[in-house]
């Protein structure tokens, strides 16, 4: 989430930000490699809140059922959720990113993967498994030309599988297809439904499993980067470490996500380590477990609060600070976010039953 804020802070504010890869093919000409790693430590931040998402909701429904509660209720919440996250996109996020109510965003993918979750979590896990992993891997294959190319069906091709920027065709557009993305968070949901039935001891074991599968998800990266075929949607061209780690985000190659989702297994890995250390008690380590514990709140916040302009920047334009102004922005959001969700945490617990329990 850290990441994330950087990521979008400089999206406002940094005129050398690069973005848009892989979208219909297109990658951006990187001239700045420091421009381009501030962009590539972010591209974990999507893969992974798709995937923990997906077991979170595997994990709160077992709770729930384990309470008593019915199929219905449970699906109603994931429903009303998930409406929630599409109104929010409509008419907070597409302002703060300067698009119409009709840009499918993150936010928007993730209500809508919400609402569909909400029917197909019935199915049998191994159904869950094997389907999100042929979306996983064959997406990229699926021809849509039978639905017209122009008004509402231009749309709902983007919405469904064909990221495509507001400015070729306004008010359509959208960076979060829903087909290749909920198959993510059908890898996190069986993630999550193996680790309902684990107890603490042992999910104090998984530090080199999950550190294994991060190891590994590099390696398949590797080699999928190495033959330049399959998996791949943004060609290597040459063996600079750029032209490597040059894949395709929009959508998401096998290639991003191996990458991302490593780094995700190798990040909780190292998580189970701080969990059972002294690190646990560290100031900044608790400031990421309050961003954590605020996922919501968070996004809708900092996206208001890094668009403002600050009195000493009334006269500045957007895309108009230095990396260093623009990282001294992200630092300062930062600390006015820690004390913003700290006191959010404390009025939800207050009213534990209104609409804030949604957000």
């Amino acid at each position: 989430m850290i990441l994330m804020a950087w990521d979008h802070v400089s999206g406002f504010w940094n005129p050398g930000k690069l973005g848009s890869e892989g979208l219909r093919g297109f990658y951006p000409y990187v001239s700045d490699f420091n421009q381009f790693f501030l962009r590539l430590i972010t591209h974990v931040c999507a893969p992974t809140f798709m995937f923990l998402a997906g077991a979170s909701l595997a994990l709160s429904t077992r709770r729930r059922l384990a309470r008593g509660e019915d199929q219905w209720s449970i699906s109603k919440r994931m429903i009303t959720r998930g409406a929630i996250m599409w109104l929010l996109a409509i008419y907070i996020v597409g302002p703060a990113f300067g698009s119409g109510p009709l840009y499918f965003g993150v936010l928007a993918c993730f209500g809508a993967s919400f609402i569909l979750l909400s029917v197909l979590r019935r199915l049998p896990t191994p159904i869950i498994l094997v389907g999100s992993l042929i979306i996983v891997l064959f997406h990229p294959y699926l021809n849509l030309d039978f639905i017209p190319d122009y008004g509402l069906g231009y749309y709902l091709r983007v919405i469904i599988h064909e990221p495509a920027s507001m400015r070729i065709r306004w008010p359509f557009g959208g960076l979060y297809p829903i087909i290749p993305w909920i198959g993510v968070m059908g890898l996190g949901w069986v993630s999550g439904e193996l680790l309902s039935s684990y107890g603490q001891e042992r999910i104090d074991r998984l530090k080199a499993p999950l550190a294994m599968a991060g190891i590994l998800s590099w390696v398949l990266f590797v080699a999928v980067r190495w033959v330049n075929g399959f998996g791949v949607l943004v060609p290597r061209r040459g063996d600079t470490l750029v032209a490597w780690l040059s894949v395709s985000k929009y959508p998401p190659s096998l290639a991003f996500l191996l990458f991302t989702l490593g780094e995700m297994f190798l990040i909780l890995a190292l998580g189970l380590v701080l969990q059972n250390s002294r690190l646990i008690e560290n100031g900044v380590v608790k400031t990421v477990l309050l961003f954590g514990r605020t996922p919501l709140f968070f996004y809708i916040t900092h996206l208001v609060l890094y668009r403002l302009r600050p009195f000493w920047m009334t006269q500045t334009r957007l895309y108009d600070l230095t990396l260093w102004e623009t990282g001294a922005f992200w630092i300062i959001g930062l600390v006015i976010l820690r004390w913003l969700c700290q006191n959010y945490i404390e009025l939800k617990m207050r009213h534990p039953k209104s609409m804030l329990q949604y957000i």
